[in-house]
């Protein structure tokens, strides 16, 4: 149970410590952005697949791995046809109309961030410590630079620091029940623990291929990004050789 709540709010802190890091960075690049989020892309994709895909295969098969991969991703993409994408949310738009998009940013991010949460709590219910340590580094590391984007995105608009910081920290609190959402989940139904690991590797993916890497090569940077991208896959895939 200590190892729970040690991840719940390692993975909902990490968003509440990038909230409070564009209270500092309040100005950054798009490429900076693009980078950051390219390395975090390429830490969710290899943890994707060491994490949760794999240990689905050695446990369920590949075929039942399979069925969980695109059962996954649809759940998020239904999910996506009832609130807003967040790479779309801030597009460029006029002053009127700029408050309006940035405040559904937000609100995507916060609903995106139950499932992450759920992911977390898989990977640790699944009763492999080191893979439920990988899991939840990769959604730490994602976490912070949305946090501070959230911060961010905010404070352009005219939202008080104070209050941008607040409502940033609130989507991270979203993750710390969703970590316990998924842990029991996992606990309760082992017999399903191939599909949902598999499930929620697939739920990983489908953010990563729908959302971060496409918003990421969107301008001048993507050869940048892709280095990062790389970068972020080599980091865990050394954190699994360590572990």
């Amino acid at each position: 149970m200590n190892e729970l709540i040690l991840t719940a709010l390692a993975v909902g802190g990490s968003t509440i410590f990038g909230g409070g890091l564009g209270l500092v960075f309040r100005k950054t690049t798009r490429s900076f952005t693009d980078a950051v989020l390219s390395f975090a892309a390429g830490v969710m994709l290899a943890a994707s697949f060491v994490g949760l895909i794999l240990p689905s295969i050695e446990c369920g098969g590949v075929f039942s791995s399979v069925v969980g991969i695109f059962i996954g991703a649809i759940l998020v993409n239904l999910l996506d046809l009832f609130i807003p994408s967040p790479e779309t949310s801030v597009s460029d738009s006029s002053d009127g109309d700029r408050a309006r998009r940035v405040f559904l940013f937000v609100m995507a991010i916060a609903l995106h961030n139950l499932p992450e949460g759920i992911v977390a709590g898989v990977g640790l219910g699944a009763g492999e410590k080191s893979d439920g340590i990988l899991i939840a580094t990769a959604i730490a590391l994602q976490n912070i630079p949305e946090g501070l984007i959230v911060t961010v995105s905010m404070l352009g608009v005219g939202v008080r620091p104070s209050k941008a910081f607040f409502i940033s920290a609130l989507t991270g609190v979203i993750e710390i029940f969703g970590t316990f959402i998924g842990y029991f989940a996992v606990s309760v139904s082992s017999f399903f623990l191939p599909i949902i690991l598999a499930l929620a590797g697939g739920n990983m993916l489908y953010v990563i291929s729908e959302e971060m890497i496409p918003e990421t090569h969107s301008d001048e940077s993507g050869k940048l990004s892709t280095y990062f991208l790389l970068g972020g896959i080599s980091l865990i895939l050394i954190f699994d050789a360590l572990l």
